[in-house]
């Protein structure tokens, strides 16, 4: 199976050298920019999977190069990656267009799964900053259907209280490996209960998971 390929972009060199650090042999990196103009041209001429894009940037920040290159590039998927955790920032990028934002904090194995996660369509966001990624999907996505009254929806009648307490979770943006945390079970575990409550309510993937979870009420 080939590697995702990835271009990195941040204004310090050293915090792009400990992401490729972090990323290690799971990724292809085929670029990495420090300012607006360069990524904008490195990310055309590369095409990558996945850009990890720093909100802050010299010209314009990440809302700038993803402005300048989201329709021309529709199958490559972008991930913020910045220290910031302020709601301007992350709405800013997210209404752009971005596919989730973690902050630098994260470890290296969740950026890792983040930055598959991503690749695969999947919209990742660190579990602090849930308010802020569901206020932009409120702005700029579809029309939500109308509430439903959560103790008559259908689906919600199918999960066990278990599933109930994983689905919240995962809908907020926790990893497997932090519901497992929370929840004193193994991944393992998380990850059937995951797979049960996607299965049960007709649902692939976490987006889709997030979006119903906010239409009946439950984040």
């Amino acid at each position: 199976m080939s590697r995702t390929r990835v271009y990195l972009v941040d204004d310090h060199a050293m915090v792009r050298a400990g992401v490729r650090a972090e990323l290690g042999d799971d990724v292809e990196v085929v670029g990495e920019a420090a300012d607006v103009a360069t990524a904008v041209t490195g990310i055309r001429e590369t095409t990558p999977d996945v850009v990890l894009l720093d909100v802050h940037l010299p010209g314009g920040g990440g809302h700038a190069v993803l402005q300048s290159l989201r329709a021309e590039l529709p199958g490559t998927r972008w991930l913020a990656l910045s220290v910031s955790d302020a709601a301007e920032d992350v709405i800013a990028v997210i209404r752009a267009g971005a596919r989730g934002y973690v902050t630098k904090t994260i470890s290296g194995a969740d950026l890792r799964d983040a930055v598959r996660r991503v690749a695969e369509g999947d919209v990742v966001f660190s579990p602090r900053l849930a308010g802020f990624v569901l206020d932009a999907f409120a702005a700029t996505g579809p029309a939500p259907a109308p509430a439903a009254d959560p103790a008559t929806d259908p689906g919600l009648d199918l999960l066990s209280a278990r599933e109930r307490e994983v689905m919240q979770l995962l809908a907020r943006g926790y990893t497997y490996r932090e519901i497992g945390g929370r929840l004193f079970i193994s991944v393992k575990t998380v990850e059937s209960h995951a797979s049960n409550v996607l299965r049960k309510l007709q649902l692939s993937n976490r987006n889709e998971l997030t979006r119903w979870a906010a239409t009946n009420r439950l984040l």
